[in-house]
């Protein structure tokens, strides 16, 4: 779904927040279908025509935090940046997993909860294919679940508090982050906090327009009403006008 996303979309800066590359999971069982070369094929040809592809590491791609500043076919590795917006304010730019105490002071949890959250993906993959055959859009349990369990709000919230502490350390403005796979455009302590969600399960993405105002996309929920409206397309004329006049009479 990422590649269609940026062949719907262009922009002078592109900002991959980590956790691109599953080293984790690679280190398991290698898995590379088509499908990723032909993303990495797509940010290589965005790089040949200009853009430029800032490419902040994660806990799960943390192999590449070794080479700091190094350009691979025009990508290029930071542990952090800085991002200005078209109207002046100044945005750090960092993935997050630095503020997760559970990522950085007990790595074997961390490793069981990737496991399992792999194991929920599975699922909720399954789910959603017998969902797509029966003609429904795709469903995120997990963002559904994140919503409801107290304790994963809590987290969340924590998170999002320090996060925004440390883009007031740096004097910046506000700061754009990934890790939780929870997107979210928000003021936290008078500071904007963006955290661009994943490709996971959500899909979605922070784009900035031309006058420096950010929106969230959910790309999942776009393309769900695309599917929405193509069906009440092909739906019988007699079918849409008794379903017009329903709602008339209301």
């Amino acid at each position: 779904m990422f590649i269609d996303f940026m062949r719907r979309h262009d922009a002078e800066t592109w900002y991959l927040v980590g956790d691109i590359v599953d080293g984790w999971r690679l280190k398991r069982t290698w898995h590379w279908p088509q499908a990723h070369n032909d993303v990495v094929q797509k940010l290589l040809r965005k790089a040949r025509k200009g853009a430029r592809i800032v490419y902040v590491p994660g806990n799960h791609d943390e192999f590449l935090r070794s080479f700091p500043g190094q350009h691979f076919g025009g990508v290029e590795v930071r542990q952090n940046d800085v991002h200005t917006t078209a109207d002046g304010r100044r945005l750090l730019v960092i993935h997050g997993d630095e503020f997760d105490i559970v990522v950085k002071n007990w790595r074997l949890v961390a490793y069981l909860g990737d496991w399992a959250y792999d194991a929920a993906i599975a699922i909720n993959g399954v789910f959603n294919r017998i969902r797509r055959r029966l003609g429904f859009p795709y469903w995120s349990f997990s963002s559904w679940a994140k919503l409801k369990v107290k304790n994963a709000v809590s987290f969340i919230g924590a998170f999002e508090e320090a996060l925004s502490s440390e883009a007031e350390r740096h004097n910046c403005d506000g700061i754009i982050c990934g890790h939780i796979h929870h997107a979210e455009l928000k003021t936290v302590s008078d500071i904007q906090y963006i955290n661009t969600g994943d490709w996971v399960e959500s899909c979605t993405a922070v784009a900035e327009h031309f006058d420096g105002t950010l929106e969230l996309i959910r790309f999942a929920e776009v393309l769900r009403k695309e599917h929405e409206a193509a069906s009440v397309h092909r739906l019988p004329m007699r079918q849409r006008f008794d379903e017009r006049s329903e709602g008339e009479a209301a």
